[in-house]
């Protein structure tokens, strides 16, 4: 699979063609210069061969802004690890400045460039499109990113132009750790410290990741994908639509990870937005562990670990059994070992139990302590199963499965928590006519 980078000044369609090639919305689209932020990574299929496409943050030279100067060495990036780039420039707007710059720095690096003129929408435009021959590449389409027009055509030029043979890595298959969490908690530069790179942009200003991020990192003997996900706000702060999309970004990063690591900032205390997003996780089936970080800052007694435990416990209720690590990724406090903590749950998820020894432990436990009829009926738990499920789910038929309540399911969970290892693994129980 070759890789492909997709680089320009702002607001040329970037990310319109990006989408387009990939056939969803993974990157964010608005008006306004500079919204995609970092490299964001999709793949698509042309001409029988598997393309991995990178979209970069428009690329501003020589600027002071501190976004500006992150996105420019972001675009950097994404040029050094691709095979080919796609050079995106404004047919409306006519050559610009900028463009000119980002042609020089290609042709130093000596990379294969087809150029886009994006938004010929239609044929009267096309004379538009020779004025960019003076950026001084050979392959030069036109195109209309937005409305699909001669897309084909320029992919033909894209696939010419890229040796086989330079495979990238490929995601697919692999493990994913979803790192989430509010706005300014670290987890850019958890990933970073990971990564042993500057994969993802890191300020001190909150909000600086605003897509999902993935990456592939060799850790204990596996290959996983580490997406780093941009920061959840309360809904009252979400104000503008990219905002709005950045968090839904994060809520599919989420339903697509096989377990989370949820970063807490330890100077600010547990905050309700801090267990909402734990909740949310949980609900949605991911297994999850919480990693309390900046910890080096917050001032230690004997029992401080322990009581910020419990009241973490305490506050999440029913989901208590998320395990809780402390660590500092400015001191290197064991970053590592909340790493292996969300492998060692991925596989805790994966735990298929016997049929026989589940009978065999539950059933005098449900003998001992039966469930509570409202309707004054006996209710009969005869036979419990494993079913196949993406998390741990447990079928117990019984006589009237209505009647069961919900207390007596958790009664239930707390008794399979007890004697089998789901820490930090959501699981199911469902109540069947037998």
């Amino acid at each position: 699979m070759s890789t492909i980078a997709i680089v320009g000044r702002p607001n040329v369609g970037k990310s319109t063609l990006f989408n387009r090639l990939i056939g969803g919305r993974r990157a964010i689209v608005d008006n306004k210069p500079g919204v995609t932020r970092d490299r964001i990574y999709g793949s698509f299929e042309w001409r029988a061969k598997q393309f991995t496409v990178i979209d970069t943050g428009g690329f501003v030279p020589d600027t002071q802004n501190v976004f500006e100067r992150a996105i420019r060495e972001q675009a950097q990036y994404a040029v050094d690890e691709a095979d080919a780039i796609i050079l995106v420039v404004d047919g409306a707007a006519g050559p610009h400045p900028i463009d000119k710059v980002l042609a020089d720095i290609l042709r130093k690096k000596s990379k294969k460039v087809v150029l886009a003129v994006n938004k010929i929408d239609d044929t009267k435009h096309e004379t538009s499109v020779a004025q960019f021959f003076e950026l001084g590449f050979k392959n030069v389409k036109g195109i209309s990113a937005q409305l699909g027009r001669s897309v084909g055509d320029f992919l033909d030029e894209v696939v010419g132009v890229i040796p086989d043979g330079e495979l990238a890595q490929d995601v697919a298959g692999r493990k994913r750790i979803a790192v989430i969490g509010k706005p300014n908690v670290g987890k850019s530069s958890f990933v970073n410290l990971l990564l042993g790179e500057s994969r993802s942009i890191v300020t001190d200003i909150p909000g600086t990741t605003r897509d999902s991020i993935d990456s592939l990192l060799a850790f204990e003997g596996k290959e996983i994908v580490l997406i780093d996900t941009a920061g959840l706000r309360k809904k009252s702060k979400i104000k503008e639509s990219v905002e709005f999309f950045s968090a839904l970004r994060t809520f599919q990063s989420v339903e697509r990870c096989d377990t989370a690591i949820v970063l807490f900032d330890a100077s600010l205390g547990v905050e309700k937005q801090d267990l909402q997003i734990v909740e949310y996780t949980l609900e949605k089936g991911k297994p999850a562990v919480i990693g309390v970080n900046k910890w080096d800052i917050v001032e230690k007694e004997a029992a401080t670990a322990l009581d910020y435990e419990r009241a973490i416990k305490a506050r999440l209720r029913t989901y208590d059994f998320v395990p809780i690590m402390f660590v500092s990724v400015l001191k290197r406090l064991r970053v590592q070992k909340l790493l292996s903590k969300s492998l060692t749950i991925m596989e805790s998820a994966s735990t298929k139990l016997k049929t026989s020894e589940l009978n065999a432990y539950l059933q005098p436990i449900i003998e001992r302590s039966p469930p509570f009829s409202r309707t004054g009926k006996e209710i009969r738990i005869k036979y419990v199963t494993q079913v196949e499920s993406k998390i741990p789910t447990f079928a117990m038929f019984t006589n009237l499965p209505e009647d069961v309540s919900e207390n007596y399911r958790r009664f239930l969970e707390n008794r399979i928590r007890e004697k089998y290892s789901f820490e930090g693994v959501p699981i199911r129980i469902v109540f069947k006519q037998k």
